[in-house]
C-alpha cells in the first residue's frame, strides 16, 4: 500500500486497540475480529467481507514492527498542517500563501521573484541544508538527503485450500514479466496478505526497491472448512451406529482416514473432536472437528419397517419435544 493511504486509514481504530497496545494483545484483538467477520462465518455478506478486509490491512501493518513504526511516523505527520492547491476563501490561500506566511510573503513557488533573488527552490535549500532543489535526493527535501525508495505494488493471486493449510512455494508472473517464487506459510486464510520486501518497483534515485503486497484467496474445498487452526468436515452415520455407538473412519486432509469412536447414544449435530488433525503451523497445531450427522434411509425394506414399528411399539409414549414444548410455554 501507497504510504499516502496511510494518512486517511487508522488501522488502531480498525483493530479496537489503543496505539500503545502490545503485539501479544494486537494479535488477540485481530483474532477475535477476524473469527467474527471471516466470509466463511458470513456467506453472502459483502458488509462482513469488506470489513474483513480492513482487518486484515490493519494486522498486516500492525503485526510488522518495521512497517508500524513507518505508519506512525507518517500519522504523526499526517496530524499537523495539510497543504492544498491555491484558492481565495477565509481560511487564506493554499501552499503558496502557507509559506508566504511563514517567510513574510517573501517567495512564490518555484520560479517566482517577489521579495526575493531566488524561489522556493532557494528557501527549501536553506532549510535543509542547501545544495538542492526541490526533487533533488542530494541535501533536498525529498529524502532530506537520502534515496527514495520505491514505490510498492499490490497483486492477487488464488490457491488451493491444501496449500494454503499445508503450505507451498509457488511461482508469480510478474509485471516484468519475470517469475516470482512466493513462499505460502502454512496456514493463511482467505484474504490475508503478504509482503515481499524488495519485489515492488525500483527506486528512482538508487534508493531500496519497493514491496511486492500480495492479497491470497483461498479456493473452498469439497469436504472442509476452516476454523481457526481446526478443520470441520460433517460425517454421516447410520441410525444403529448413533444409538448403538461404533468406531468408524472419518478423512484427513490429503485423503488418509483415521479411526473415531462414536458414543452410544450420539445425536444428530454432536461435534466429535480428534486431537492434532487440523491445520498445523509455526504458532500451534489445530484439531479435526467431526460433526456427526445421522443419515436417514430414503426408502424402507418391509423387514426394516416391520422392526423399526417394533422399536416403536418398544419405546412407549416417549417423546423428545416435551422437555422443548415445556420450556416454550414459560
Amino acid at each position: 500500500m501507497a504510504s499516502q493511504d496511510w494518512f486517511e486509514k487508522d488501522f488502531y481504530r480498525v483493530l479496537g486497540v489503543d496505539k500503545s497496545v502490545s503485539q501479544a494483545d494486537l494479535k488477540k484483538a485481530y483474532r477475535k475480529l477476524a473469527r467474527q467477520f471471516h466470509p466463511d462465518s458470513n456467506p453472502g455478506d459483502t458488509a462482513a467481507e469488506s470489513r474483513f478486509k480492513e482487518i486484515s490491512e490493519a494486522y498486516s501493518v500492525l503485526s510488522d514492527e518495521e512497517q508500524r513504526r513507518e505508519y506512525d511516523q507518517i500519522r504523526a505527520m499526517g496530524s499537523g498542517a495539510r497543504f492544498t492547491a491555491g484558492g481565495a476563501g477565509p481560511q487564506g490561500g493554499g501552499f503558496e500563501d502557507v509559506f508566504g506566511g511563514l517567510f513574510n510573503q517573501g517567495a512564490r513557488t518555484r520560479t517566482g521573484t517577489r521579495g526575493g533573488s531566488g524561489g522556493f527552490e532557494d528557501i527549501l535549500g536553506g532549510m535543509f541544508g542547501g545544495g538542492g532543489g526541490f526533487g533533488q535526493t542530494s541535501g533536498g527535501f525529498r529524502g532530506f538527503g537520502g534515496p527514495t525508495p520505491g514505490r510498492d505494488v499490490t497483486a492477487t493471486t488464488s490457491i488451493d485450500f491444501v496449500t494454503a493449510t499445508k503450505g507451498d512455494t509457488v511461482t508469480l508472473s510478474g509485471g516484468n514479466g519475470k517469475p516470482i517464487t512466493v513462499r505460502i506459510p502454512a496456514g493463511v486464510t482467505d484474504g490475508q496478505k503478504l509482503k515481499l520486501r524488495g519485489k515492488g518497483e525500483p527506486s528512482p534515485d538508487g534508493g531500496e526497491a519497493g514491496d511486492l503486497v500480495l492479497t491470497v484467496h483461498v479456493d473452498k474445498h469439497p469436504v472442509f472448512e476452516r476454523d481457526g487452526l481446526n478443520l470441520r468436515v460433517n460425517v454421516p452415520v447410520t441410525f444403529a451406529e448413533a444409538a448403538l455407538g461404533a468406531t468408524i473412519e472419518v478423512p484427513t486432509l490429503g485423503g488418509d482416514t483415521v479411526r473415531m469412536k462414536v458414543p452410544a447414544g450420539t445425536s444428530s449435530g454432536r461435534v466429535l473432536r480428534i486431537k492434532g488433525r487440523g491445520v498445523e503451523t509455526k504458532t500451534g497445531k489445530g484439531d479435526l472437528l467431526a460433526r456427526v450427522e445421522v443419515a436417514v434411509p430414503n426408502h424402507l425394506s418391509a423387514a426394516q419397517r416391520e422392526a423399526l414399528e417394533a422399536l416403536v411399539a418398544a419405546s412407549g409414549e416417549e417423546n423428545p419435544r416435551d422437555d422443548l414444548l415445556a420450556k416454550a410455554r414459560v
